[in-house]
């Protein structure tokens, strides 16, 4: 929320040719309806589930940048299931940086609260430890967009050339899908 996964992860769609998928839009079409009606009519249980459902069937693609939620790492085993096939991308900025960044936006269900600070700090540190498992974490507080695009795309292509070489890698020998969570799938 508020670190740039969808403005970067659309220009590294760019820069690689992969489509790009935001995971919160996709669950949007399917359900038909916004994130914020599904916490007020389902809860956030039931949203957790269906980005649950989403990243299994990410295992099957190729070639495409994904944005997701913030939450989406913490839940279940969803990170464990998103490094057997993807390069993991963790976009963080501080608690300030954010809410500044977020705090006239009404369409976000978990700031709906009397001290949205409060939340985004509670959020970050609930999260930490599934971000830090993320296999590169990038401040997007300090460089511009282009040079953290160039980050990511460097750190992605050092990767691939390592699980080539590994004996032991992952899920396939190359990375399939995913940049916060931008995640970079390839081929």
């Amino acid at each position: 929320m508020g670190v740039g996964k969808s403005t970067i992860g659309r220009h590294l769609s760019e820069l690689l040719g992969f489509t790009f998928i935001d995971t919160d839009e996709r669950i949007e079409t399917q359900e038909k309806c916004s994130i914020s009606e599904i916490f007020t009519h389902q809860g956030e249980s039931a949203f957790r589930h269906m980005e649950q459902n989403l990243v299994r069937e990410m295992k099957d693609w190729s070639q495409c940048i994904i944005s997701t939620g913030g939450g989406l790492v913490t839940y279940e085993d969803n990170m464990d299931c998103l490094k057997q096939s993807a390069f993991v991308v963790c976009l963080w900025a501080s608690p300030a940086t954010i809410y500044e960044r977020v705090r006239r936006q009404s369409h976000r269900p978990l700031l709906q609260t009397p001290n949205p600070l409060e939340t985004i700090t509670h959020l970050l540190e609930e999260r930490k430890h599934a971000y830090q498992s993320a296999d590169l974490m990038i401040n997007t507080e300090v460089r511009p967009m282009r040079q953290m695009a160039q980050i990511i795309l460097r750190s992605y292509q050092a990767a691939i050339r390592r699980w080539n070489r590994s004996s032991t890698p992952r899920k396939e020998s190359t990375p399939r899908n995913n940049p916060q969570a931008s995640s970079t799938k390839h081929p």
